[in-house]
């Protein structure tokens, strides 16, 4: 089971809602919804992502800045949809992958119809991926959550990382 929600930090607190990543196809879309989400353009938003006892991941979008992402398991997220939005060539330290050298490795030979060869797809490779956390660690730092903290959570890390930042109740209603 999956949970999706994002936190707005605003003048008054934290606010919460519940969000549906359906038509979120890469973290920019992802960054775009959190800052559609903001009543203030230079609002912080976290985007609280989990799959219940196999990992969880946070995105953090501080107004136009980039969006910093730290990630519990890669390995068990890369296995996830959710999880591959957030698990980025950048984030996993590789090479961007170029879109023409797929093109430029299609065999245009006139046999497409033939047998189907053989799927190499390595995007779906888990093996290669690292089984612990990836990403920012200290991407909760200044909120109260230190990198160490948010690296020993446990199961119930988000309802623990929004106890930290005062916003337990908020999340819970949207839980």
């Amino acid at each position: 089971m999956y949970f999706a929600a994002l936190l707005a930090r605003t003048e008054d607190g934290w606010e919460a809602s519940d969000t549906e990543l359906d038509d979120v196809e890469t973290l920019s879309d992802l960054a775009d919804l959190a800052r559609e989400s903001a009543p203030d353009a230079d609002d912080t938003v976290l985007v609280f992502i989990e799959q219940e006892d196999a990992w969880f991941g946070v995105v953090r979008v501080d107004g136009e800045e980039d969006p910093r992402v730290f990630v519990s398991n890669a390995a068990a997220a890369a296995r996830s949809s959710y999880g591959e939005l957030l698990l980025t060539d950048e984030l996993l330290g590789r090479e961007p992958k170029d879109e023409d050298d797929d093109l430029d490795a299609l065999d245009l030979d006139g046999t497409e119809d033939g047998e189907p060869e053989a799927e190499d797809d390595e995007d779906t490779d888990t093996s290669a991926m690292p089984s612990g956390p990836v990403g920012d660690s200290g991407i909760l730092d200044d909120l109260g959550v230190s990198a160490k903290e948010l690296l020993s959570l446990s199961d119930d890390a988000l309802s623990e990382i929004a106890e930290v930042l005062g916003a337990a109740e908020v999340l819970e209603t949207v839980r």
